[in-house]
């Protein structure tokens, strides 16, 4: 009983870490999700928004995965007796030049590929796919539901998650396990995933995580997901998992082959984004030399 014990709580008298962040997942993809996934079926009814790739569905869906994020964390924070924007996304941070920082650096990035791509065949664009009019709306939708992927993704795996895993397996260990989660589950829910496609999602989580560790907050990764999502489904308009989505900015056709422009995965999965997302760790690296809050 008393090596049980030993087992179970640690010096503090509360649950040891590795147990808190097991639950944390767990409790988080088999238990509130699906509760949290009742009222967001019958507002996805509602309106009819059908099962296409849209803002709006996007929107919900990374709605729900926030509202989870929140529960979880939140019941977290209230057992520890600390404040839920503690785990590297304080409320004050959120337009902070860090924010920006990591914007700029998910347009520029998957804006570079894009590029990469037409310039070697990839890719080609025959102007806007709507009017200036109807973009403009598209461009507010996807802005909004891409302010949710951000938020909602980094705050579930490397917010509370990662803080807490590194505290009993150290950084890398802990990103490296965040990683392999976050990859396989795009992987299993995701239709079309293939093995280069978990390459880019594993470096991108890895990316995310070592942000936190050269900055000390989680803001810069929002950001920067923010704009490496809005860049590819609406400005680029790249497939995701075989759909298309709708409502994009530029009417473009990707040519070539898969290795190249991704297939039915788009540009997360061409080549061009191995040596895009190795760049952007250099940045952070030669940025904030120096800085590492190991």
């Amino acid at each position: 009983m008393a090596a049980l014990t030993w087992m179970l709580i640690g010096s503090d008298g509360k649950l040891r870490a590795i147990w808190r962040a097991l639950i944390f997942y767990v409790a988080g993809t088999w238990a509130v999700f699906p509760l949290v996934g009742v009222p967001a079926k019958w507002i996805a009814r509602a309106p009819h928004l059908g099962d296409g790739l849209t803002a709006a569905n996007i929107g919900l869906g990374e709605l729900q995965n926030l509202l989870v994020a929140l529960i979880c964390t939140g019941a977290f924070a209230l057992y520890e007796g600390r404040r839920v924007d503690s785990y590297g996304l304080p409320v004050a941070g959120a337009f902070s030049p860090l924010t920006f920082e990591g914007a700029a650096a998910g347009f520029a990035m998957a804006g570079a590929v894009a590029a990469g791509m037409a310039a070697v065949g990839g890719m080609q664009v025959f102007g806007l796919a709507h009017t200036a009019q109807s973009a403009w709306l598209s461009a507010l939708a996807w802005l909004g539901a891409n302010l949710c992927v951000g938020i909602a993704e980094e705050a579930f795996y490397r917010g509370y998650l990662l803080q807490t895993l590194w505290k009993v397996l150290g950084f890398w260990p802990a990103s490296v396990v965040i990683a392999l989660v976050f990859a396989a589950d795009h992987y299993f829910y995701k239709a079309g995933e293939n093995v280069w496609d978990v390459i880019t999602l594993v470096s991108f989580s890895l990316l995310c995580c070592y942000s936190v560790l050269k900055t000390g907050s989680l803001w810069f990764a929002v950001g920067f997901h923010f704009a490496f999502d809005y860049m590819q489904l609406f400005v680029i308009g790249t497939p995701n998992g075989s759909r298309v989505p709708e409502g994009r900015l530029f009417d473009v056709r990707f040519t070539g082959p898969a290795w190249l422009n991704g297939g039915v995965l788009g540009t997360e999965a061409s080549v061009l984004m191995y040596p895009a997302l190795a760049l952007l760790g250099l940045y952070l690296w030669w940025r904030r030399r120096g800085m590492a809050l190991a």
